[in-house]
């Protein structure tokens, strides 16, 4: 199927428009919910799973690179604590972010030829905990358990779960919520569009 040159624009600025608002996102903090014990639960990664939604993967994974390469920078110069370091490497800070929407993107296109907003939720809490489990999974391969165990003897899987537990489902019912909002409204707005066609084609007719 051939993208006519309109597409072509409108998914280019979408991935701009959504990449642009994760990096305010991240500078403003706003992106970093605060959680217990002082943690914070991110949304930055919701504009990517949104973005693959209503545009498709390629859309999702600019928007995904785009998250990673400002996480990979961010962390080269402004690292906030050891596990930052973990995202110099781009294995860790860009690859997963680059992957996951595509899950997003999968099983909304799947699911969504029976109900559309179940579909919106399912793609955007399996592929925040597939993001969760690759970021992890990639910290632990690139970096051994040095990086987060210290002296106190805790093993990386342990907290692995830990983080997993206290931040990765949060951040997934956060997405399923945020990303649900945000994309019946778009496609509502689309679905109100299309009819207002409809109609002027009718007017037209007679």
């Amino acid at each position: 199927m051939t993208i006519s040159s309109s597409d072509r624009v409108r998914k280019l600025v979408v991935t701009g428009a959504l990449g642009a608002l994760t990096v305010f996102l991240a500078l403003t903090k706003l992106g970093l919910l605060p959680w217990i014990s002082g943690a914070s639960i991110t949304i930055l990664h919701i504009p990517a799973i949104i973005g693959a939604i209503v545009e498709g993967p390629l859309v999702g994974t600019g928007i995904g690179a785009i998250f990673g390469i400002f996480a990979l920078i961010m962390s080269n110069i402004s690292p906030n604590g050891p596990v930052d370091f973990a995202f110099r490497n781009p294995i860790v800070s860009v690859l997963p972010r680059v992957l996951f929407p595509i899950v997003a993107w999968a099983l909304f296109t799947l699911i969504a030829r029976w109900k559309k907003l179940p579909a919106v939720v399912i793609a955007a809490v399996a592929a925040t905990v597939v993001h969760t489990v690759l970021v992890l999974g990639m910290i632990v391969a690139t970096n051994g358990s040095g990086i987060l165990t210290g002296d106190s003897g805790t093993t990386i899987w342990a907290v692995v779960g830990a983080v997993f537990v206290a931040n990765g489902i949060p951040e997934a019912i956060a997405a399923g919520v945020l990303a649900t909002l945000v994309v019946a409204a778009w496609l509502g707005l689309s679905g109100k569009q299309r009819k207002s066609k409809l109609s002027d084609l009718d007017s037209k007719k007679e």
